[in-house]
């Protein structure tokens, strides 16, 4: 078999497929990792030398969700050739050998940490990027994407072209995120860039800020504050509160963009609040009952 050519092939493939450029690259670099490792051909791996790199990925500590990516890109892989390429050999990845995850709550701000939070938080450009997390409840890849064409401030929304698995929806603006964004806005680098997040300073003064980017200015404000806060802690902290402020979760589900509605279920096991609400209200109609008897 000639390795070269049907991966070549196989990313051909995934374009046909309309998979996006992130994730053609993650199964790209994850066939290159695996088929580098190798030491016999691709038709010859057999079940046991799939662990054994489950062994080796271990080896490089890697978080077994990390691993679970790797193996079923594999899979995927191997089903490719079997399908399309016509290369009849036995999947090597057997159903069953993903590692098992834990299913650790979503990790989610209490109403006084984000005061906290953003006291501490006086640049324009940051302010308004975490805000727009908080409120509007968009990825940090979303943020570092978002362009000024997306914009329909008259109308207080937010276009998310292209989100996780390439959908896109509609958002809303807050109140106090349309004023962030307003006075970012102003004070915004002349530039000739469409994204509307910039780096202020330095090489690349001007040029859209990345991702990593993003991520260092949150880490930067965890370290001042002294709390554990994470760009999707802000998603997560917009859900929550959405829940405990009574907003049903299917509509949650679409200003998150999630595909399945268990995912959007989990915030309900972390909003302790509305459990509350619901607890006691429903023990006063049981008491009230019970008291008057038969």
């Amino acid at each position: 078999m000639a390795v070269t050519n049907v991966i070549i092939n196989y990313r051909r493939f995934l374009k046909r497929r309309n998979y996006s450029h992130h994730t053609i690259k993650n199964y790209m670099n994850t066939l290159r990792h695996f088929v580098l490792w190798l030491d016999v051909p691709l038709e010859q791996i057999t079940h046991r030398k799939i662990e054994q790199y489950m062994d080796h990925l271990l080896g490089k500590k890697l978080k077994a969700k990390t691993i679970n990516c790797h193996i079923q890109n594999i899979r995927s892989f191997y089903d490719y050739l079997y399908h399309y390429e016509e290369i009849k050999i036995v999947n090597p990845v057997k159903k069953g050998a993903m590692m098992r995850l834990s299913k650790p709550l979503p990790r989610h701000l209490k109403d006084d940490d984000v005061l906290i939070l953003f006291d501490l938080i006086e640049r324009p450009r940051d302010r308004a990027m975490f805000k727009i997390m908080l409120r509007c409840g968009l990825r940090v890849q979303e943020v570092a994407n978002l362009t000024l064409g997306a914009l329909d401030l008259k109308h207080s929304k937010i276009l998310v072209h292209n989100g996780k698995g390439g959908k896109g929806r509609v958002v809303y603006i807050s109140t106090d995120a349309y004023e962030a964004l307003i006075d970012y806005l102003r004070v915004r680098p002349q530039s000739r860039a469409m994204k509307v997040f910039l780096v202020e300073k330095g090489t690349y003064y001007g040029k859209p800020i990345s991702v990593r980017g993003i991520q260092k200015r949150i880490e930067y404000y965890a370290t001042k504050t002294g709390l554990k806060v994470c760009c999707h802690a802000l998603r997560h902290t917009m859900a929550t509160q959405l829940l405990n402020a009574d907003a049903e979760v299917v509509t949650i589900q679409d200003l998150l963009g999630h595909s399945w509605i268990s995912t959007t279920e989990r915030y309900c096991t972390v909003s302790n609040l509305k459990v509350m609400r619901d607890y006691f209200k429903a023990m006063e109609v049981i008491m009230q009952r019970t008291a008057q008897g038969p």
